[in-house]
């Protein structure tokens, strides 16, 4: 609901008029629901902004929070929302922010018994929850930001990819192998193969749980991808339950070379490198 132009303007001089009471009436409210989690300075710092900004709104002539006037208000909104999201504040804890100017202008308007009083203040209460629903919305833009950013941050250090021996690197995969993932993994190995110009790769997925149909494609797909950069790929870290696993579903590996453990990949491709490998005969007692 928008204001009149009329109550527009009531609100900006009642704002105007009674700053120190309804500031400071403000600050009292939002410091009581956030229990010391602001400091004093910057909750008073913050209630000023917002005061300021919605004072210059209104002395413009916005009658709602959409008005080309309110423009500044709602960068200082999300400005709010995307600083408390980043600092870990609730929605909840956000929004109060903006709620407690209903209780600092009803403690204002109580004292003034004129006619018209009851029917300012819900107009007045509407333009707020119109903040309040914007600062909520900000809100969850940045949190749904964030929570993206981390979720790829997680992603990628989940899928390293190690230099293992000159011309040697690995990608060893640990947990369940999607599609959003395994496009990292590609990315990610084929960028070090650029780098190191490494001729040998191997995907050890030791500590993948289970391996099915979807996630063998992923892994075969990783396979030609690396072979067309030049660089010839070995599987790791096929357990005796993986290896019935994709015998029970017909998985075909064809010619790319499968190895029980990563110590027998590095070996196999040291060997095919021309590097001699010995096991070490344990110690025998005296």
């Amino acid at each position: 609901m928008a204001l009149s132009t009329d109550e527009s303007g009531r609100l900006a001089d009642l704002l105007t008029s009674r700053t120190e009471a309804i500031t400071q009436r403000w600050t009292e409210v939002v410091a009581g629901q956030l229990r010391g989690r602001l400091s004093q300075a910057e909750l008073v710092r913050q209630v000023q902004e917002l005061h300021r900004a919605l004072v210059d709104a209104l002395g413009k002539g916005a009658v709602d929070l959409a008005a080309e006037e309110a423009a500044e208000l709602r960068a200082v909104l999300a400005e709010l929302s995307r600083r408390q999201a980043r600092q870990g504040f609730s929605a909840t804890e956000t929004a109060t922010g903006v709620f407690a100017l209903k209780d600092a202008l009803l403690g204002v308007m109580e004292a003034d018994q004129t006619a018209g009083t009851l029917r300012d203040y819900v107009a007045f209460s509407a333009l707020v929850d119109q903040m309040s629903l914007f600062t909520f919305e900000s809100y969850v833009r940045t949190r749904e930001s964030l929570i993206a950013d981390q979720a790829e941050q997680l992603l990628e250090l989940s899928t390293p990819v190690v230099k293992l021996w000159e011309g040697v690197v690995a990608v060893p995969l640990v947990g369940t192998l999607d599609s959003a993932r395994a496009q990292v993994v590609m990315e990610r190995l084929l960028q070090t193969l650029v780098d190191t110009s490494s001729p040998y790769a191997i995907i050890d997925i030791t500590g993948v749980p289970a391996v099915d149909t979807q996630v063998a494609q992923h892994i075969l797909k990783t396979v030609v991808a690396a072979r067309l950069m030049g660089a010839d790929c070995i599987i790791s870290g096929i357990r005796p339950q993986i290896a019935q696993t994709i015998v029970a579903l017909g998985i075909e590996f064809g010619d790319i070379a499968t190895k029980a453990s990563l110590a027998d990949a590095l070996r196999h491709v040291l060997r095919h490198g021309g590097v001699e490998t010995s096991r070490r005969q344990p110690r025998r007692e005296l």
